[in-house]
């Protein structure tokens, strides 16, 4: 694979708790995404996103780090990762861990150092402010966990800021000793073998010095103005600081001089807000920032054509042309697609205070989203049971785990539903999972229908779709890095055109969407090559004449002339 081996790349994300578990403990654990590898690599994916193995408390399992070196003996040891590593790589198979750098744990040694005093050498390594005169928190910033953003310290009798748990408490960035700490954490993991970090809440690195109010957020047409006090207010001076992109250059610096030919590092941002397009542009444009990143912008309600061009757009013209997105519509922290927008029971959007049912699209199924998924123009995140259309798991209230969901329960049951364990075989305990007795999370006997075994079994099945959908991802450059054009994007109609054109020649695709659950036929906007029969078709999709036949929730790729 080139230097830049991840534009357009599909990358594959392995949530290790509920993955695959080897030393039947009822948690997944890194031996068993190892010995699952195989699978990951036959689907035709480029590598994998990991998400957190460190040493932690697990309050929010694992996005809590005690030790960012160190590996929980929950999920194994230190060799594990090695083994882990070389097994990818042997697969041709990247490997991307997340690394959570906006906040600790307070069991971290450096915050019992910061917190012990005003003056040792780490003071000012987390955000402290005193309290107004009152007693009450320096400004009225909310923790997207719920309740204030400030927890009182009595050692230092100072406030610190945690923008998720009271016990997650934010890293001061604008402390210069703090950026080369989280350096030398990514020239470890750099010289480990790891081929690219997933930048956990990367916007939230520096917050205003002057830890100003945020102002609220404008009511809404039905006069409200959020689902939670969070929602409530703009961000305006805890996120997207504008001394985030320096430290995101020094960043690469570090990865471009661990990077060979041919074996280059990358990293991708996540970035949250209200309006995250115009950051995912000033984070990644260039070539001394970050090579991509990714919003919510998928992760929420159901798009129609119009809205999914909307999100495409700033990629497609202007300077922002030359920055690099990442897309991504389901992962551990949202629904799953398949309930979110069709294919699947109804869900809520549940991190961030929505606590509504999300409408599904009816004649849309989950080879739909996922066709949608790998045909846009960037780098693709597949979160793992994507690729088999899982629906989203309701648990029992005495099964939740997730922190948000205890806290919200009934109203909204939390990020559980998208975590349950992983179905490998129908009919096996635990559904081949673990040889536990109980599990972290309970298997979700709905899932069951779904596991790979019976997928395999199936040519029918939405796992050889996405075998099939991913390999043409891989043969074809207009797919992975070439130009997307809207030729018709009208209600829940998506017609687009995909080109590349480089010394080997040309290669140009129409990719058509049907998200709807009514029939629709449409004129045929460009010329499809003569005699060349489709290379994907979904649901009924066909070519009659002059005319694209689209029923609900077809999807149709084609040769173009």
């Amino acid at each position: 694979m080139s230097s830049d081996w991840w534009r357009g790349a599909t990358l594959y994300q392995i949530y290790p708790r509920s993955f695959a578990d080897a030393n039947g403990d009822g948690v997944g654990d890194l031996a068993g995404v190892t010995a699952r590898l195989p699978y990951v690599a036959a689907l035709g994916v480029d590598g994998i996103w990991l998400s957190p193995f460190f040493t932690s408390p697990m309050r929010d399992f694992g996005y809590d780090v005690a030790d960012h070196l160190g590996v929980d003996p929950l999920f194994g040891s230190s060799a594990d990762v090695d083994t882990l590593l070389a097994a990818a790589h042997r697969l041709g198979l990247k490997v991307v861990i997340d690394q959570v750098w906006s906040h600790t744990a307070v069991e971290h040694p450096w915050f019992q150092e910061s917190r012990a005093s005003r003056d040792n050498p780490k003071a000012d390594w987390y955000v402290w402010a005193d309290a107004r005169p009152d007693g009450s928190p320096p400004n009225n910033w909310q923790s997207w966990m719920g309740g204030p953003a400030w927890r009182w310290e009595p050692r230092r009798r100072q406030y610190h800021l945690h923008n998720f748990l009271p016990q997650m408490p934010d890293l001061n960035f604008h402390c210069p000793a703090v950026q080369d700490a989280v350096l030398e954490i990514a020239r470890h993991w750099l010289d480990r073998g790891v081929d690219g970090f997933r930048l956990d809440t990367a916007n939230l690195y520096f917050h205003s010095r002057g830890l100003q109010d945020n102002p609220p957020m404008p009511a809404g047409p039905d006069g409200r103005r959020g689902d939670a006090p969070v929602l409530m207010q703009q961000h305006l001076h805890n996120a997207d600081q504008p001394e985030t992109p320096a430290f995101l250059a020094r960043l690469r610096a570090v990865m471009d001089s661990h990077g060979a030919r041919g074996q280059a590092r990358m990293a991708v941002a996540e970035i949250g807000g209200a309006e995250p397009l115009p950051t995912m542009v000033a984070y990644t444009q260039g070539a001394q920032r970050l090579h991509t990143a990714y919003s919510f912008a998928f992760l929420g309600d159901r798009p129609d054509a119009a809205q999914v061009m909307r999100h495409l757009a700033p990629w497609a013209e202007g300077t922002a042309r030359e920055a690099w997105p990442s897309w991504a519509f389901s992962n551990h922290d949202v629904p799953r697609v398949a309930s979110r927008w069709g294919g699947g029971a109804a869900g809520a959007f549940a991190f961030g205070g929505r606590v509504d049912a999300v409408p599904a699209a009816a004649g849309a199924t989950p080879v739909t989203w996922l066709a949608l998924l790998l045909a846009l123009r960037g780098t693709v995140f597949l979160y793992q049971g994507e690729e088999l259309g899982l629906p989203q798991s309701t648990l029992a209230p005495e099964d939740l785990r997730d922190p948000f969901g205890l806290a919200n329960w009934p109203l909204n049951p939390g990020r559980d539903g998208c975590r349950t364990p992983f179905p490998w075989q129908a009919d096996a305990p635990q559904l081949g999972f673990s040889s536990a007795a109980r599990t972290w999370l309970p298997v979700d006997p709905a899932h069951a229908p779904l596991a790979v075994d019976r997928q395999l079994a199936d040519p029918a099945s939405t796992l050889h779709a996405t075998r099939r959908l991913l390999a043409l991802r891989r043969a074809h450059l207009a797919l992975r890095l070439g130009d997307l054009q809207a030729l018709v994007a009208d209600g829940d109609v998506l017609v687009l055109r995909r080109a590349h054109a480089d010394a080997g020649g040309r290669d140009a695709l129409l990719l058509a969407f049907n998200l709807g659950a009514s029939a629709v036929h449409v004129p045929l906007p460009a010329a499809v090559a003569t005699g060349a029969a489709p290379l994907f078709t979904h649901a009924g999709a066909a070519l009659h004449g002059a005319q694209l036949h689209l029923p609900p929730g077809a999807v149709l790729f084609a040769p173009l002339a």
